[in-house]
Protein backbone atom coordinates (compact mmCIF):
# COMPACT_ATOMS: atom_id res chain seq x y z
CA UNK A 1 0.00 0.00 0.00
CA UNK A 2 1.26 3.40 -0.98
CA UNK A 3 1.16 6.18 1.47
CA UNK A 4 0.93 9.58 -0.02
CA UNK A 5 3.57 11.87 1.36
CA UNK A 6 2.06 14.38 3.65
CA UNK A 7 1.89 17.76 2.10
CA UNK A 8 3.80 20.14 4.19
CA UNK A 9 2.72 23.68 4.51
CA UNK A 10 5.49 26.10 3.66
CA UNK A 11 6.68 27.86 6.78
CA UNK A 12 5.16 31.26 7.30
CA UNK A 13 7.43 33.93 6.09
CA UNK A 14 8.81 36.26 8.68
CA UNK A 15 9.23 38.83 5.96
CA UNK A 16 5.54 39.69 5.80
CA UNK A 17 6.09 42.85 7.81
CA UNK A 18 8.82 44.17 5.52
CA UNK A 19 6.58 45.20 2.63
CA UNK A 20 4.30 47.54 4.62
CA UNK A 21 7.31 48.95 6.44
CA UNK A 22 9.09 49.59 3.14
CA UNK A 23 6.07 51.34 1.66
CA UNK A 24 5.60 53.40 4.82
CA UNK A 25 9.23 54.52 4.79
CA UNK A 26 9.07 55.43 1.12
CA UNK A 27 5.90 57.47 1.58
CA UNK A 28 7.26 59.22 4.66
CA UNK A 29 10.50 59.98 2.79
CA UNK A 30 8.53 61.55 -0.05
CA UNK A 31 6.41 63.60 2.36
CA UNK A 32 9.55 64.76 4.16
CA UNK A 33 11.10 65.82 0.83
CA UNK A 34 8.02 67.93 0.02
CA UNK A 35 7.94 69.55 3.47
CA UNK A 36 11.69 70.20 3.43
CA UNK A 37 11.47 71.76 -0.05
CA UNK A 38 8.72 74.06 1.19
CA UNK A 39 10.79 75.05 4.23
CA UNK A 40 13.93 75.71 2.21
CA UNK A 41 12.02 77.79 -0.35
CA UNK A 42 10.67 79.99 2.44
CA UNK A 43 14.15 80.26 3.98
CA UNK A 44 15.62 81.24 0.61
CA UNK A 45 12.98 83.94 0.20
CA UNK A 46 13.86 85.29 3.63
CA UNK A 47 17.58 85.34 2.75
CA UNK A 48 17.08 86.99 -0.66
CA UNK A 49 17.19 90.62 0.55
CA UNK A 50 20.21 89.99 2.82
CA UNK A 51 22.72 92.81 2.56
CA UNK A 52 26.19 93.42 3.93
CA UNK A 53 27.32 97.02 3.95
CA UNK A 54 24.32 98.00 1.86
CA UNK A 55 25.15 95.52 -0.95
CA UNK A 56 23.20 92.40 -1.81
CA UNK A 57 25.34 89.33 -1.17
CA UNK A 58 23.30 86.62 -2.88
CA UNK A 59 23.99 83.89 -0.33
CA UNK A 60 20.49 82.59 -0.97
CA UNK A 61 21.55 81.33 -4.41
CA UNK A 62 24.18 79.08 -2.85
CA UNK A 63 21.69 77.89 -0.26
CA UNK A 64 19.15 77.12 -3.00
CA UNK A 65 21.59 75.12 -5.12
CA UNK A 66 22.96 73.12 -2.19
CA UNK A 67 19.53 72.46 -0.69
CA UNK A 68 17.98 71.46 -4.02
CA UNK A 69 20.80 69.01 -4.75
CA UNK A 70 20.40 67.46 -1.31
CA UNK A 71 16.59 67.32 -1.56
CA UNK A 72 16.67 65.75 -5.02
CA UNK A 73 19.15 63.11 -3.93
CA UNK A 74 17.18 62.42 -0.74
CA UNK A 75 13.89 62.06 -2.59
CA UNK A 76 15.29 59.60 -5.13
CA UNK A 77 17.05 57.52 -2.47
CA UNK A 78 14.16 57.34 -0.02
CA UNK A 79 11.31 56.88 -2.48
CA UNK A 80 13.35 54.53 -4.62
CA UNK A 81 12.05 55.86 -7.93
CA UNK A 82 13.72 58.13 -10.43
CA UNK A 83 10.65 60.33 -10.81
CA UNK A 84 10.91 61.29 -7.13
CA UNK A 85 13.01 64.33 -8.12
CA UNK A 86 9.67 65.96 -8.89
CA UNK A 87 8.51 65.74 -5.25
CA UNK A 88 10.71 68.56 -3.92
CA UNK A 89 10.76 70.45 -7.23
CA UNK A 90 7.01 71.10 -7.45
CA UNK A 91 6.50 72.93 -4.13
CA UNK A 92 9.76 74.84 -4.55
CA UNK A 93 8.83 76.12 -8.02
CA UNK A 94 5.26 76.87 -6.94
CA UNK A 95 6.46 78.97 -4.01
CA UNK A 96 8.89 80.87 -6.22
CA UNK A 97 6.18 81.60 -8.79
CA UNK A 98 3.80 82.81 -6.09
CA UNK A 99 6.54 84.92 -4.49
CA UNK A 100 7.30 86.62 -7.82
CA UNK A 101 3.75 87.93 -8.12
CA UNK A 102 2.30 90.98 -6.44
CA UNK A 103 -0.11 90.83 -3.55
CA UNK A 104 -3.35 92.81 -3.56
CA UNK A 105 -1.54 95.55 -1.63
CA UNK A 106 1.19 95.73 -4.27
CA UNK A 107 3.91 93.99 -2.23
CA UNK A 108 6.30 91.58 -3.88
CA UNK A 109 8.38 88.94 -2.07
CA UNK A 110 10.89 88.11 -4.77
CA UNK A 111 12.21 91.29 -6.31
CA UNK A 112 13.47 91.17 -9.89
CA UNK A 113 17.05 92.12 -9.03
CA UNK A 114 20.07 89.94 -9.74
CA UNK A 115 19.59 87.90 -6.55
CA UNK A 116 15.97 87.08 -7.30
CA UNK A 117 16.72 86.11 -10.88
CA UNK A 118 19.75 84.04 -9.89
CA UNK A 119 17.72 82.33 -7.18
CA UNK A 120 14.96 81.25 -9.54
CA UNK A 121 17.28 80.23 -12.37
CA UNK A 122 19.82 78.52 -10.12
CA UNK A 123 17.23 76.60 -8.12
CA UNK A 124 15.19 75.50 -11.12
CA UNK A 125 18.29 74.51 -13.09
CA UNK A 126 19.51 72.47 -10.13
CA UNK A 127 16.32 70.42 -10.17
CA UNK A 128 16.57 70.06 -13.96
CA UNK A 129 20.16 68.82 -13.79
CA UNK A 130 19.36 66.39 -10.99
CA UNK A 131 16.40 65.03 -12.96
CA UNK A 132 18.57 64.67 -16.06
CA UNK A 133 21.26 62.85 -14.06
CA UNK A 134 18.61 60.56 -12.63
CA UNK A 135 17.34 59.72 -16.11
CA UNK A 136 20.83 59.01 -17.43
CA UNK A 137 21.92 56.94 -14.42
CA UNK A 138 22.56 53.27 -15.15
CA UNK A 139 19.78 50.88 -14.27
CA UNK A 140 19.89 50.08 -10.56
CA UNK A 141 20.03 46.51 -9.30
CA UNK A 142 16.69 44.74 -9.22
CA UNK A 143 14.51 45.68 -6.31
CA UNK A 144 15.39 49.35 -6.51
CA UNK A 145 13.56 52.09 -8.45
Amino acid sequence: MFLAPQEQQPPRSRRGWRRPLDVGLRVSGGVFAVVAATATAVLELLLAPLRVGGNLIGVTVLVAVAANVALSWFAVETVGRRWAVVLPALPWVAIMVIAAGRTSEGDILLVGNWVGLALVVGGAMTFAVMAFRSILAPAPPSGRY
